[in-house]
């Protein structure tokens, strides 16, 4: 019964939420906290400050521990579960479309129509790291991690993660 109650706590706010972990937070928080009464407030908030500490999605992370939490091993293994099989459910059903239809003079329209779209939220996304590492560590610090990322990624074909590894060695070293 308790795997049943996890999954249901996970699942349902994830398959009605929309727009991301932030978003269904307190969809969350109200099947926790409020119908099964797991955690208090409180301890949901220090789960939430936990799961923004780490990399990765906080949705899965603190489905993840509360699953622990409530049922061990086999209660974090349904809590993550749940709280990514909506997406996936939603994924195979709407490649599973795009496949079928992919010769569709449509689907092909669709495709190229999507891609400005998507390379706007991508630039967006940059300028807004690109601010808050302006705002967190100033110009300069910036200006050389993207320059040495580009450089690298561009000029030498590195793959994404010696950037990513070599940004955090700068970052540990000189900023602290």
């Amino acid at each position: 019964m308790i795997y049943w109650e996890l999954f249901l706590a996970f699942f349902i706010p994830n398959i009605v939420g929309y727009g991301g972990g932030p978003a269904i937070i307190p969809l969350i928080e109200n099947e926790v906290v409020g119908r099964y009464g797991w955690m208090t407030s409180q301890q949901f908030a220090e789960t939430l400050a936990l799961g923004n500490t780490l990399p990765s999605p906080i949705a899965t992370k603190m489905a993840g521990y509360i699953g622990y939490d409530v049922a061990g091993i086999g209660g974090s293994a349904i809590a993550t579960f749940a709280t990514v099989a909506p997406s996936l459910l939603l994924m195979l059903v709407a490649l599973g479309t795009l496949y079928r239809y992919r010769d569709s003079i449509k689907v092909k329209s669709m495709s190229q129509w999507v891609r400005p779209v998507i390379m706007v939220l991508m630039a967006y996304l940059t300028w807004s790291f690109a601010a808050e590492g302006v705002d967190n560590a100033g110009w300069l610090h910036v200006a050389i991690i993207g320059a040495a990322a580009t450089l690298l990624l561009w000029r030498f074909k590195l793959h994404p993660i010696w950037a990513v590894l070599l940004g955090l060695i700068y970052g540990g070293l000189l900023l602290g």
